[in-house]
């Protein structure tokens, strides 16, 4: 995922450094296109929409991996608006910017 807010930027880094332990999962909203940062999936999450949560509703959770292979359907009835928040999400390391 790619970030652009400094204060969510603040937030990532302080899950990363093991400083913030409650809102860790990361949701957003999902654009149905590959970009270069997330090349190995045909979608990524809209920068702007990008946050942090501790618990989210069910309807929004779903794997990476089901998600890929059932993204003509995301946005309807599985992952209405197009909101994702694996709850098995979790920040692993920083890459650096381009």
């Amino acid at each position: 995922m790619q970030l652009t807010d400094e204060a969510k930027i603040a937030h990532a880094r302080r899950i990363l450094s093991g400083d913030e332990t409650w809102r860790v999962h990361v949701h957003g909203r999902i654009v149905k296109r590959p970009v270069a940062y997330n090349a190995r999936w045909s979608y990524h999450l809209q920068p702007d929409t990008i946050d942090f949560f501790e618990m989210a509703i069910e309807v929004c959770d779903s794997s990476i991996q089901y998600l890929e292979d059932h993204l003509d359907e995301a946005g309807g009835a599985f992952l209405p608006g197009g909101h994702w928040c694996p709850w098995s999400s979790r920040l692993v390391r920083e890459l650096p910017g381009r």
